[in-house]
């Protein structure tokens, strides 16, 4: 072979060469545009779907922003006025459309059950005379309408004259409520082991005894009768016996 023919095949193979570097770049440049492009559909895709449920107006994306601003307060009233008290402030609330600022107005109370002349009785107590709680979202306008209702004598826990009160924390709230009837009702038992009772009705009428254990989840207790000169255990209903 020839100088001259291994010098055109050295530069045939040269062309070669730059053509196959350059069809490289191109790819490499394209795969590279093309991973930029997916990367910025997904970014899209991540912003669109983070601003589902977002406010046009911008605002925080707070499901339950209300909700939030919701705290229950005590307020004192005069003691016997309780029932007074939440009437007007509920009159008071509807009358100055205060039903977005002022939810709830609660007397707090629970049932007591006693047993009396053989029966059973429920008695609604209240459990803070004097107190009444009010559910509200607290700003000037809704302080100075539950302030300046008739019978309140103000709130309980202001740190000062002209102050916003302290809220309850969760944990009052909740055992408040569950003493407004959602646990059983709390039973009043007029007496104790060791005393001496009185049958008022059923087998044992007018048999006397003495307590030996009380069942207040079952509202019965166990009593030794003296029965032919032995004492004998029996289980009495709590409207059966009266304290001797």
């Amino acid at each position: 072979m020839t100088d001259f023919s291994l010098e055109q095949e050295r530069e045939e193979l040269a062309i070669t060469h730059e053509a196959h570097e350059s069809e490289a770049e191109a790819l490499s440049e394209a795969s590279g545009e093309n991973l930029a492009a997916a990367d910025a559909i997904a970014e899209s895709e991540d912003l669109e779907g983070e601003r589902e449920g977002e406010p046009e107006s911008g605002a925080p994306r707070t499901r339950n922003a209300k909700n939030d601003r919701k705290h229950w307060y005590v307020i004192h009233t005069y003691s016997g006025y309780e029932n007074k008290v939440k009437a007007n402030l509920e009159r008071r609330i509807h009358s100055m459309n205060m039903q977005d600022k002022i939810f709830r107005v609660l007397v707090p109370m629970e049932d007591e059950v006693e047993f009396k002349d053989g029966k059973r009785k429920i008695t609604p107590k209240k459990v803070f005379p004097g107190y009444v709680l009010v559910e509200m979202d607290m700003d000037d306008q809704s302080w100075y309408v539950v302030r300046n209702t008739s019978g309140v004598t103000g709130f309980v826990g202001s740190p000062g004259a002209g102050e916003k009160p302290v809220p309850l924390q969760d944990k009052e709230v909740k055992t408040i409520l569950k003493q407004m009837g959602i646990e059983t009702p709390k039973l009043k038992i007029d007496f104790k082991k060791g005393d001496r009772v009185k049958v008022t009705s059923g087998p044992f009428f007018d048999f006397t005894g003495i307590v030996d254990e009380i069942q207040p989840e079952k509202e019965k207790v166990r009593a030794l009768i003296s029965i032919f000169g032995r004492e004998t255990p029996v289980e009495l209903e709590f409207y059966q016996i009266e304290k001797v």
